[in-house]
């Protein structure tokens, strides 16, 4: 970075300061030297830039006219050139500068201004090949560092060796890959997650104590990850972004290599599950598959299935998402990301009663890890060794099924609680069973919205009560009779009379679909 004040410490070009400027002023980077006359050259400077002057526009403006129009066009400040017709700068020109806070400076009538663009020139020139030279030095090292397999970790430590900085690497599921000199709670790592999220994505996001630059990590043509500089980017100097930009660059390669190594994985865990399910002769080889994935197959194994309620398609990110959170519980499980789930078997040592306690801390750090979405889990009991596999797999996918098309539901079922007639409802299509519902509850529902009336709660606690006449008129503080009455009155609008069983299982039905619905 070249400064007003490197400037002033060539002796050579007999720079003296008459006025400092603001405070830092001297110290800000200058990005060229601009030679004029004109009495308002405001048009032709640009930001940052260094005004040489002589004063033959003095005839025309006054000085504080002339450093106004300079002080709009943002230029860093003057150098006033003495010559023989001027042999001392203006005092109205000094004058203007203090008052401008703008730096001024005074050279020798022996120096020309062609002596300061010369110097700027050569150090721009020694700044740039320092800086080509450090790019390259620092990409050998970024080279190597993933080369050694050190990862994120290892291309933050490459950065902050030359230079301090916060950093980290979060990917846009909100997980922290690496960290130097950065803490992120959780709430900011949701927040970086939510601006990868945007499109386009943001570069800069207010994480709550201040604002933070976001140097983009993408590999085929997504953006996966971010390098985070806890600083925004108007503080970071532009070697200090090139570097950033940089390092993101090698991270995607990185980021590549994670999902190359991750897709063989899910592959070869797809292709357990195939195992599983054909059975007979291919059925030997899961033994040795669940061993490849450090699971015991000789042992207890659990199956677990999960997905996104009301989702059709599995949200990408969720095998990570679930495989991370069994490597936290310390659990040994093979995770498979399919088109509609995703499927765990896990080595089990614990009794089949913990499962279900474990499924919910599965759907919560999931939650709280997709904002808006509602994941599920089915459960598919434990088997003694890998041969029996097939069953608890079909059913831990069934019953996540069910729980998907059960929005109102519970999170987390085994397969055998969810019930037969839950099940069957689960083969039937949707909208079929929604029709079926309608046509049934309507008459009720526009009956007791007429007449304030309660015959769907009577009909649901008649149902509730296994038809329990007395049980029922208890439960709802009313007269046997006029049970009786309120059921009469729910045969004539349905068609389905209370006293036959197969009219009350249609009245059931209809109103565990409007349940899952």
């Amino acid at each position: 970075m070249i400064t007003i004040g490197a400037l002033v410490g060539n002796a050579a070009l007999e720079l003296r300061i008459l006025e400092s400027g603001t405070s830092g002023a001297l110290s800000e980077s200058v990005t060229w030297v601009h030679n004029t006359e004109l009495p308002d050259p405001s048009p032709y400077i640009r930001e940052k830039e260094l005004v040489l002057t002589n004063g033959l526009w003095i005839d025309q403006v006054t000085p504080a006219e002339f450093v106004a129009n300079v002080r709009r066009a943002g230029a860093a400040g003057i150098v006033f050139g003495l010559r023989a017709e001027r042999p001392r700068t203006p005092e109205g020109l000094v004058a203007a500068c203090g008052e401008a806070g703008l730096p001024l400076l005074e050279i020798s009538p022996a120096v020309p201004f062609t002596a300061v663009s010369h110097a700027f020139s050569a150090m721009y020139a020694d700044e740039r090949q320092r800086d080509l030279i450090g790019m390259v030095r620092r990409g050998d090292a970024l080279a190597t560092a993933l080369s050694r397999g050190t990862g994120a970790s290892g291309v933050l430590r490459v950065l902050t060796r030359d230079r301090d900085l916060p950093l980290a690497v979060v990917d846009r599921m909100g997980r922290l890959l690496a960290a130097d000199g950065a803490e992120l709670d959780a709430g900011q790592l949701r927040t970086v997650a939510e601006g990868l999220a945007r499109r386009p994505p943001a570069l800069e996001l207010d994480l709550g104590d201040g604002r933070a630059a976001l140097f983009l990590v993408g590999a085929v043509g997504d953006v996966d990850a971010a390098l985070v500089c806890l600083r925004p980017l108007a503080e970071l100097t532009a070697t200090e972004r090139d570097a950033l930009e940089q390092a993101a660059r090698f991270l995607s390669l990185e980021v590549a290599r994670q999902q190359a190594v991750q897709a063989i994985e899910m592959r070869f865990a797809g292709e357990l599950l195939e195992m599983v399910l054909s059975g007979g002769r291919r059925a030997s080889e899961v033994a040795g598959r669940l061993q490849a994935f450090g699971v015991d197959p000789t042992g207890a194994l659990a199956v677990c299935t999960v997905a996104f309620s009301g989702e059709a398609a599995t949200v990408h990110g969720l095998a990570e998402m679930v495989g991370e959170f069994f490597a936290d519980e310390g659990v040994p499980a093979v995770v498979a990301g399919g088109t509609n789930d995703v499927v765990a078997v896990l080595a089990w040592r614990d009794s089949e009663d913990e499962l279900p306690a474990l499924g919910e801390r599965l759907v919560a750090n999931v939650a709280e890890r997709s904002p808006g979405r509602r994941p599920v889990a089915g459960l598919g009991g434990v088997v003694a060794h890998a041969g029996d596999l097939r069953q608890p797999l079909l059913q831990s996918r069934e019953a996540c099924r069910v729980l998907r098309r059960t929005p109102g539901g519970p999170a987390v079922r085994g397969f055998r609680e969810l019930g037969t007639h839950r099940l069957l409802l689960g083969l039937v299509d949707p909208e079929t069973l929604s029709a079926f519902s309608r046509d049934l509850l309507t008459p009720l529902r526009e009956h007791d919205a007429r007449r304030g009336g309660d015959l769907e709660p009577t009909l649901r606690a008649f149902l509730d009560h296994d038809g329990q006449w007395a049980a029922t008129a208890a439960a709802l503080h009313v007269h046997v009779n006029t049970l009786r009455n309120r059921l009469a009155r729910v045969t004539e609008l349905t068609g389905r009379d209370v006293g036959r069983t197969e009219d009350r299982v249609d009245l059931f039905l209809a109103l565990a679909i409007d349940a899952m619905a």
